[in-house]
């Protein structure tokens, strides 16, 4: 029987917040070791000025030359960009800015709102109660990366399959690294397909304008990064957002009602939530001083996004949820080079989806116990694995 191994404590959540122990770590040793769960020591970084130094600093602190691969992202690094400092990165990173640009989210738009209709139709027809996650928040953005990506979406099951084991530490690291190999071999396939007839979509168009600048494992890399990360990170933010939201009834309301309330807690959704633990230990390439802590060439080096996010750095009560603060500089979707490059297409998700949903059903509410709600505990994205609700 295998052991369920013991979470670090940058990724321990008490339901919506980080585990209290970042807050004293962000007052009193905002540099601390730690212990991560394959046994290697670490420095965890937590307050919000530091963590923008690490993220922001592919120099000293290297996602390239870490001395130990992502955890449970790749078993191979061709085309995966969080493996890349500059100026690869910026090599590849520049074939896809302008398919994550405003413009393009904009031209994008109808069909999200369309697909957001489509599933809150089937919600309706079917009646109460639902899980919001199969019904709503997992298929959306799953449709939507899809689409972008010219994955047939019939395959959603099998390449859902692939991330929720790859990205689940409860799991052995045997089924794992078979989770990521067969990814790996999945997204291969299609841009070999690619390759012989490119579509309209983002890969069609990264072998038709590029093809000879990008290889074959590079692109499978790029897409299969792209594939997860387009739908296990904002069909979490949906879940456990809209959870959120019904525990506070009175920004909910502010959510449905007003236009002008729906961008600003996005934000304060995103800074809250920060779904995302950590993103890539990243490697020390040279004896460094990070907070009057000195860092040794070699050493490991791990953000807490969620900490970061809570600082008072940001704000007053910052481990308060209000939508109506001004909104932060947060951290949710990291700091530099690595910055989310699709944070625009997740921002729109959100703000088409988080108001069509609470419009269509004004009396949305929990079908179950809050304390009876399944969290994504395991995950290296945090979330609910299923959301029972009624209306």
């Amino acid at each position: 029987m295998t052991q369920t191994p013991l979470m670090p404590v940058h990724m321990r959540r008490d339901r919506f917040d980080p585990d209290a122990i970042l807050a004293e770590f962000r007052r009193e040793q905002p540099v601390t070791r730690i212990t991560m769960p394959w046994g290697t020591q670490a420095w965890l970084v937590t307050r919000y000025e530091d963590v923008r130094e690490v993220l922001g600093d592919a120099t000293r602190f290297s996602n390239a030359n870490r001395p130990m691969p992502g955890p449970g992202l790749q078993t191979e690094s061709d085309g995966m960009l969080l493996a890349y400092d500059p100026p690869e990165h910026t090599r590849l990173r520049r074939l896809l800015t302008a398919e994550f640009t405003m413009r393009r989210m904009q031209r994008l738009e109808p069909r999200v709102t369309e697909i957001v209709t489509d599933h809150l139709d089937a919600m309706e027809r079917t009646g109460a109660p639902a899980d919001l996650v199969s019904a709503f928040a997992l298929p959306v953005p799953s449709l939507v990366i899809s689409e972008l990506l010219g994955v047939p979406y019939e395959d959603r099951v099998e390449f859902q399959r692939h991330s929720n084991a790859r990205l689940d530490m409860s799991l052995p690291m045997e089924e794992r690294v078979a989770a990521i190999t067969a990814a790996r071999a999945y997204m291969a396939e299609f841009v070999r397909r690619q390759r012989l007839n490119p579509g309209d979509d983002l890969l069609g168009m990264l072998v038709r304008e590029h093809g000879d600048d990008v290889t074959d494992k590079e692109l499978a890399g790029i897409g299969d990064l792209l594939l997860i990360a387009g739908h296990e990170t904002t069909a979490n933010m949906l879940g456990l957002g809209t959870l959120l939201l019904l525990q506070n009834p009175d920004q909910l309301a502010l959510v449905r009602d007003r236009d002008d309330a729906v961008e600003p807690a996005i934000e304060e959704l995103l800074r809250y939530l920060t779904i995302v633990h950590s993103g890539i230990p990243r490697g020390v390439t040279t004896d460094t001083t990070l907070s009057g802590q000195r860092l040794a060439a070699g050493d490991i080096v791990v953000v807490s996004l969620p900490s970061a996010n809570r600082d008072a750095a940001l704000g007053e009560d910052m481990d308060t949820f209000d939508i109506t603060r001004k909104a932060a500089r947060h951290v949710a979707f990291g700091h530099g080079v690595h910055h989310c490059l699709g944070a625009p297409l997740a921002r729109m998700e959100m703000r088409t989806a988080f108001p069509a949903l609470f419009r269509r059903f004004p009396g949305l509410r929990l079908a179950v116990p809050i304390d009876e709600v399944p969290l994504r505990a395991y995950s290296f994205v945090y979330g609910v694995s299923s959301l029972p609700v009624a209306w």
